[in-house]
């Protein structure tokens, strides 16, 4: 059930006349494990927990450094030192205090996948490596868990939903590329708005797939142009 102060919380979104209580309780009711605080995880965590996702799990090992704060806006100059998931968990517990959020200070890895992907209703990947994701696809494959896919490389983004009816990451991607094939942001560099919007979108995938709405997402890789606003879709 939802109470008079979630009622009042998600008020407006309530008013939406496709979005009723039978929405917000699918996502009062669901569990997601967000991997990475990073660059994507900040587009996405802020509107996952402001819309009422019931329990959200962050997995990051990494601490604040100063160049993250141009982009990771969760993050405050004084928390410069600190862990990611826990910060990150402290900011968006402070932004809903009615869900559940937990920040653990772990990468994902082969020996722990498997115990947190089972855990959770869906995963969201905002991971900035090819390994830890495709160690998610992997884990999710054999889990039959669907995953929110996201990455971002100098002026462009691409985000799609993978679920255990279609086609898996490693089916669109089978040859894991290089770390010379496609550098980090390090090298080439990102302008903090991208990894913000793809996150966001990831966000809204990951709400319409809980609340049972239809998306491009759900069945094309859906890319992004900063530059020219250009976004377009590859049908899986």
């Amino acid at each position: 059930m939802l109470s008079d102060l979630e009622f009042e919380r998600y008020r407006k979104q309530l008013n939406l006349p496709e979005w009723r209580k039978a929405q917000q309780m699918a996502l009062k009711n669901a569990s997601i494990l967000v991997v990475g605080a990073g660059g994507l995880g900040c587009g996405a965590l802020p509107f996952l927990a402001a819309a009422g996702v019931g329990s959200l799990t962050i997995l990051d090992a990494d601490v604040i450094e100063l160049s993250n704060l141009a982009r990771q806006v969760l993050y405050r100059t004084e928390d410069v030192g600190a862990s990611k998931a826990l910060k990150a968990a402290e900011a968006l517990q402070a932004l809903n205090p009615t869900i559940a959020i937990q920040g653990i200070a772990v990468n994902l890895t082969s020996e722990n996948a498997a115990t947190y992907v089972a855990q959770h209703d869906l995963i969201i990947d905002c991971t900035d490596n090819f390994k830890t994701r495709y160690l998610i696809n992997d884990t999710c494959v054999e889990w039959r868990k669907p995953f929110i896919y996201g990455a971002i490389h100098a002026w462009e983004g691409q985000f799609a939903v993978f679920h255990p009816s279609g086609p898996s990451y490693r089916k669109l991607f089978p040859v894991e590329p290089s770390p010379q094939e496609i550098p980090a942001c390090d090298e080439v560099g990102v302008l903090g708005v991208l990894p913000g919007i793809i996150g966001l979108l990831q966000a809204k995938e990951a709400i319409f797939y809980l609340a049972g709405f239809e998306s491009p997402a759900q069945k094309s890789l859906m890319t992004f142009d900063l530059r020219d606003m250009r976004l377009s879709s590859f049908t899986l």
